[in-house]
């Protein structure tokens, strides 16, 4: 079981629960993030119904650091419904990667003006 995709599923599933509204959309999203890190269903119903602390993040390298933020701000963005809730729990996400919790406006501003590696770029320069 790969811990990176774990770690990363559980943080969705718990940042889905964060406006109380665990909602379709944001369910496909990461059933579809499983899919395709070959992470079984199963695993992700169990994760559903025991989410994991979260732990230090601190280990991952930039790259997954950055894949863990965009998927973050991405299932936010999923059911066109950002809440505060969601908001300060991937404000606390950003900080425990590293980043300045600046970065989430940042993203949620750019994240679909700037090319990815744009963006990189501009968060390694001006949020960590």
């Amino acid at each position: 079981m790969d811990i990176v995709t774990q770690k990363q599923l559980n943080i969705l599933i718990q940042l889905a629960e964060a406006d109380k509204h665990f909602a379709q959309s944001e369910r496909e999203m990461i059933m579809k993030i499983a899919k395709e890190r070959n992470f079984s269903e199963e695993a992700v119903i169990h994760l559903i119904r025991h989410p994991e602390p979260i732990e230090s993040l601190g280990a991952l390298s930039y790259d997954q650091k950055i894949e863990y933020l965009n998927a973050c701000i991405n299932l936010i963005n999923v059911d066109h419904k950002i809440f505060e809730s969601e908001l300060i729990f991937v404000k606390n996400i950003a900080i425990k990667l590293g980043f300045k919790k600046s970065v989430v406006e940042f993203l949620t501003s750019n994240q679909n003006k700037l090319t990815p590696a744009e963006l990189k770029s501009k968060i390694l320069n001006e949020y960590c």
